[in-house]
């Protein structure tokens, strides 16, 4: 059977971009899922004033809880400053739904429960333009590197927002910085504060590789943070994933696919633009396809792309984990403000 519209592995938002781009344009494109239902991918959870307007020029209109500030805590001392403009706390479950149901209104087609290990499986790619968007899960021949001998890894809890964490929480996206690690604090639209950390595989290690016991001991150890983690038992879901490959970008591709979100670029999650950096890969990769562009020459356009945001939050994740660099950088907040809004605007991706 010979397809000539394009299929496109990952229905999350950097392949729901992609889809709607393409479907509004007259093509019919087909996202093959894994997932026999839209889930609540590992996440940071923040969207940025910019990430919404890329929302809303697909037709999506979603709202999250207004974050107005950020706030950074290594130990005693903590900073807070303003962000350029208000961004929004919101699950992935609640972005991941509208996109879908854009996405297939729009006239994308959609299977799910299709576990894609390599792209042989995929029985209809003869003539197709093939789009990878499968997030942080690798597809074999196409593995992303994995070169750190202490890589990280992502842990993510939800909490009910109680009165009491809603008040410590507010209108912040909150940046815990520690040994090994940080943790990103927001409250989201669905009533819980979401708790999303990177930590190095080392840390777990010493932790006896049980991720509940290093959440109890990070928050004995960090007070400001064990504040937050108040409700934290052994009936908290703790969701993991492994070996995240911060800082990479993928310069080039020869095996002829457009490779979109996680599979082009990973920011560390302490720049909170995951999200937007999926849903410019998707817009931008697929009006590359229309407008015949090969997927060498826009990988290596998009990368370009993604050089300022990816590396400056690169460069302060390996500062935060420097013996004093979480108290050098709230220290530096305190003294300047002006700079939050300098670095959370420079580590946005461009539209």
């Amino acid at each position: 059977m010979r397809r000539t519209d394009p299929i496109i592995v990952g229905a999350g938002p950097a392949g729901c971009a992609a889809a709607i781009t393409l479907a509004l344009d007259g093509r019919k494109p087909l996202l093959l899922e894994r997932s026999a239902e839209v889930g609540d991918a590992l996440c940071g959870g923040f969207v940025s004033w910019r990430t919404m307007e890329t929302l809303q020029s697909l037709g999506v209109e979603l709202t999250g809880h207004p974050i107005t500030h950020l706030r950074i805590f290594a130990g005693q001392k903590r900073a807070s400053a303003p962000l350029p403009q208000p961004g929004h706390g919101l699950s992935r479950h609640a972005m991941d739904s509208a996109l879908v149901k854009r996405a297939v209104h729009c006239g994308a087609g959609i299977e799910r429960g299709v576990v894609v290990r390599d792209l042989k499986s995929v029985s209809l790619t003869q003539g197709a333009a093939v789009l990878l968007a499968t997030g942080k899960q690798d597809l074999k021949g196409h593995e992303r590197p994995r070169l750190d001998p202490d890589p990280a890894l992502g842990l993510r809890i939800r909490l009910p927002a109680s009165p009491a964490l809603r008040a410590l929480i507010g209108d912040s996206i909150e940046l815990h910085i520690f040994r090994k690690g940080y943790a990103g604090v927001e409250l989201q639209e669905d009533g819980t504060a979401n708790i999303c950390l990177a930590v190095r595989k080392s840390l777990l290690a010493q932790a006896g590789r049980n991720p509940a016991a290093l959440l109890h001991q990070l928050a004995a150890d960090n007070p400001h943070f064990g504040d937050r983690m108040g409700g934290f038992d052994a009936r908290t879901r703790i969701d993991a994933v492994a070996n995240v490959p911060y800082g990479w970008r993928q310069t080039a591709d020869p095996h002829g696919l457009y490779r979109l979100g996680d599979q082009c670029a990973v920011i560390p999650s302490l720049a909170g633009e995951g999200n937007g950096i999926a849903l410019a890969s998707g817009q931008s990769a697929a009006r590359a396809l229309l407008a015949g562009i090969q997927p060498g020459q826009w990988q290596k356009d998009f990368a370009q792309r993604t050089r300022r945001p990816v590396g400056l939050a690169t460069g302060l994740w390996r500062m935060s984990e420097l013996p004093l660099g979480g108290r050098v950088l709230t220290q530096m907040l305190r003294a300047f403000p002006s700079l939050a809004v300098w670095a959370a605007d420079a580590t946005r991706i461009r539209r």
